[in-house]
């Protein structure tokens, strides 16, 4: 009785968080089919889409460190309602400004959002801590948090990409705001927070160390996006000051009694692979979204390439996507108990990349787009659903909200580094497919050829890397073990 008690309290805790997860969803197709329209207001480039993704990246990459080490010590709740409140100032700006300046400082510091699926994902896993089959009922429960976020993305694609058509954008850009708003009251009234936060002092000289290479790397990326910025070595320079910078900041986490991350934790043949997975799959699930989008949209007969699709058939494509998302995240942990967690992560990774390569003969027709992306779609809601409760399951008791984050932390470094890498390919393809491409708004096929490619490559290194991953790793295991040291 008190174990069906507990599991109806959890039960209501994950619906409440399934309705932050599909405004998550909300956000994260909302926009997409719109990229084009937000770009001619603006005044900008295609190309120019990925400074939005780009600056959005790098800001999350910087708080979810902060904030999942936040969780563990004060509370995974409370930080959920500051990163919402926080994402809703920002959307409430984007409707109310033309002048791109603005609009991306704002589209950046709605990147908050992202903290939250591992800050929920942590505190499931607190909630459950004496529940018999954790591991499993983490799981599930992220696949229910996946599902509902992918759901938020397939009806904000379709609102967003049907609106679109028919309202002006101020109107349009405003929705979502409202949204996030209520989502901060459900939050509010409808969550419990995590029991027995492990308390102790922030990591403050940590987080300024990693701040400070995030910055110089992530930047560096920008400045290499400019024009002449491939050959200007300050450019250079800053991407490798970023790079070096980690060094000291290992060096102080290793010493710190109370750190910010447990570097330890990469060393971990569990949790090392894991990082380095969710890191490459950012490269396509966050890098890829603003190039699909806009190859979509593009105009055949202009530039020789494209499916020249409005913004509602553009979310078309992007909501059979989701739904493919929505199906592997709920396989997944089916799968995973027939097979192993670790055999389905890889064949995860497999679908991902062998649906990106298909890009590269079939890409002419609405059809062969269709099919390549239900197949990314399949393996990658699989990853997104798998990856934090797998580092969950795998990390310290003490390091629970730390491991979940981290997964969305490195695979938003991954992401951030793809969107750097696709802009420069798409404003200075190898080749323009057609005379107008050059001088035009649009990419070229060749950036688009080299999207597919990184992406594809990026997924299969990613499974094989999971083969380094112990066969018994993310089962269940004894709260003792949970509480030992990552060594």
């Amino acid at each position: 009785m008190t174990r069906n008690r507990t599991l109806g309290t959890l039960a209501v805790v994950v619906g409440f968080l399934a309705f932050v997860e599909f405004t998550s969803g909300v956000l994260q197709g909302y926009y997409t089919p719109m990229l084009t329209d937000i770009a001619r207001h603006l005044g900008i480039h295609d190309a120019d889409v990925n400074w939005l993704e780009g600056a959005q990246l790098m800001l999350s990459a910087l708080v979810v460190p902060a904030f999942a080490k936040l969780g563990d010590m004060v509370g995974h709740k409370r930080m959920l309602m500051i990163s919402t409140a926080l994402t809703a100032a920002a959307a409430l700006v984007l409707p109310f400004t033309d002048s791109f300046g603005v609009f991306l400082a704002a589209w950046a510091l709605m990147g908050f959002y992202v903290v939250w699926l591992p800050l929920e994902i942590a505190l499931i896993w607190s909630r459950s801590r004496r529940m018999e089959g954790r591991s499993s009922i983490t799981a599930k429960a992220a696949g229910l948090l996946v599902a509902a976020l992918e759901g938020g993305a397939i009806i904000g694609a379709l609102v967003g990409g049907a609106l679109i058509d028919v309202l002006p954008l101020t109107v349009v850009l405003l929705v979502p705001a409202v949204l996030i708003v209520i989502c901060f009251f459900v939050i509010l009234f409808g969550v419990k927070e995590s029991p027995d936060p492990t308390g102790g002092l922030f990591d403050t000289v940590g987080l300024m160390l990693i701040s400070l290479a995030l910055v110089c790397f992530t930047g560096g990326l920008s400045l290499l996006r400019l024009e002449g910025g491939l050959v200007n070595p300050w450019s250079w320079a800053v991407v490798i000051a970023g790079l070096l910078l980690v060094i000291p900041f290992v060096l102080w986490e290793l010493r710190c009694d109370d750190p910010l991350i447990d570097v330890r934790m990469f060393r971990s043949p569990a949790l090392g692979p894991v990082f380095l997975t969710a890191g490459l799959f950012g490269v396509s699930v966050l890098g890829a979204q603003a190039p699909l989008s806009t190859f979509a949209r593009t105009d055949p007969d202009v530039y020789g390439y494209g499916l020249g699709t409005t913004g509602f058939a553009t979310s078309l494509i992007i909501g059979v996507y989701l739904i493919a998302m929505i199906a592997g995240a709920l396989l997944f942990p089916i799968i995973a108990r027939r097979l192993s967690p670790r055999l389905t992560l890889m064949g995860a990774s497999v679908l991902v990349g062998v649906g990106f390569l298909l890009f590269l003969p079939f890409h002419d027709t609405y059809a062969q787009v269709i099919i390549n992306m239900v197949i990314v779609g399949l393996g990658s809601g699989a990853l997104v659903a798998a990856l934090p409760a797998a580092a969950a399951s795998a990390a310290p008791a003490s390091q629970t909200g730390v491991a979940t984050g981290l997964t969305n932390s490195v695979k938003t470094v991954g992401g951030a580094i793809a969107s750097c890498v696709f802009g420069i390919a798409l404003l200075n393809g190898f080749a323009s497919t057609a005379a107008g491409a050059a001088e035009g708004t649009a990419g070229t096929l060749a950036g688009y050829f080299t999207v597919w490619v990184v992406c594809g490559v990026t997924a299969l290194a990613a499974a094989v890397l999971l083969l380094f991953v112990p066969k018994e790793a993310f089962t269940d295991r004894s709260v003792e073990a949970e509480a030992a040291p990552v060594v």
